[in-house]
């Protein structure tokens, strides 16, 4: 019961995701929002992200109570989407309300998936997510004649991610907790700096892809429709590393981690050289693969094993990554996009260089 309410949980959850970075940066666009003013939108929800987990650091706990609250707030940020769309400050407000839900309901879930179902199998239940993210993009783009059924489709998939974390919430009362007494040991993130860096830079370098990929790829002469058949073989490749990575896991973490992001420069910087190329543009979407499945789950796994305080490990990690790490990015992509579109993809590439060059530089703090 408990793999079948968090692959629900993922399916919905994902769902939402694909929603909101493949198809409403384009209606921002179509209803004639500036590429600076896309990019705000869609840094207020990754800061708010990165703001919270500060506020559990010093007792507060995610506990049912905030993770129930957290799930009423994304779906009423979803629902405030519609008539918010044509007003910015409006908008702005439902994104940071939908970031904050994001940013709490997803680390309370991994943990209980890491902890009841284990790094081995966790991938088969979480590419449950990527199945959901990749049928909402297939299936929208062909119904996607207003900008109103994205909206509708965004606050229909958040009530039913509400309703199955409702659901691992009342079913986690009866399992032990996983996370593990922490009164007598302070939560850091400094004592790893470069790891955190390295995580952080990696996110980064999605602000481009997240943000502006559909926008970029269509105008270099990509169909609408081409470049969603692009998204979604990426998630394919991803739900295929998900099935197939429990060996990988085995392995040491930290060497994965920087084969990611060295994988993650190569796609970039193709993406950059060959924007209109279609045969490229499929390989470097098979690295996604890489540099994100692989890595997340690299990711979360090592902090679960680094860090006593599980689940504060994993909203910090969900928070300086897709939280401080996705704000600087899309607030970066939009400023670049809107300047020095042709290079949008080049600085992708050098900041996730400087991704793979802090995890280098993590070892020895990771060996001390």
């Amino acid at each position: 019961m408990l793999s079948f309410l968090i692959g629900a949980f993922y399916f919905f959850y994902f769902a939402v995701i694909a929603v909101h970075v493949i198809f409403i940066p384009k209606v921002l666009n179509l209803v004639g929002y500036l590429p600076s003013e896309i990019g705000i939108i869609f840094a207020a929800a990754p800061i708010v992200r990165f703001a919270v987990p500060f506020a559990f650091i010093r007792g507060v706990r995610l506990n049912r109570t905030i993770f129930n609250a957290a799930l009423g707030l994304m779906a009423l940020s979803a629902l405030a989407f519609y008539p918010s769309l044509h007003s910015f400050g409006a908008l702005l407000v439902s994104s940071i309300g939908l970031g904050i839900g994001l940013s709490l309901v997803l680390p309370y879930v991994e943990v209980i998936a890491l902890a009841e179902i284990g790094k081995v199998r966790y991938g088969k239940i979480r590419l449950f997510g990527s199945v959901g993210f990749v049928l909402v993009a297939l299936v929208l783009v062909r119904f996607l004649s207003a900008p109103e059924i994205a909206l509708a489709c965004l606050a229909g998939v958040a009530m039913l991610t509400a309703l199955f974390g409702y659901g691992i919430g009342i079913h986690e009362k009866r399992l032990v907790s996983s996370e593990e007494p922490s009164s007598d040991s302070r939560f850091s993130i400094l004592s790893y700096g470069w790891l955190w860096l390295g995580l952080g830079l990696m996110q980064v370098s999605f602000g481009p892809f997240y943000n502006f990929f559909t926008i970029y790829e269509t105008a270099h002469g990509v169909s609408l429709e081409m470049t969603v058949n692009l998204w979604t073989f990426g998630v394919i490749a991803e739900i295929a590393m998900l099935y197939f990575q429990g060996p990988l896991l085995q392995r040491n973490l930290l060497g994965v981690l920087q084969i990611t992001t060295a994988a993650t420069v190569v796609r970039w910087m193709l993406v950059w050289l060959f924007p209109a190329h279609l045969g490229v543009l499929f390989f470097a979407q098979s690295l996604h693969a890489l540099s994100f499945a692989l890595f997340h789950t690299a990711a979360i796994s090592f902090l679960f094993s680094l860090y006593s305080q599980r689940r504060l490990a994993q909203q910090f990690f969900f928070g300086v990554t897709y939280g401080l790490g996705g704000f600087v990015g899309a607030i970066g992509a939009g400023y670049i996009y809107e300047w020095w579109p042709s290079q949008l993809f080049l600085g992708a590439a050098v900041v996730a260089l400087g991704s793979f060059m802090a995890l280098r530089l993590a070892r020895p703090q990771l060996t001390h």
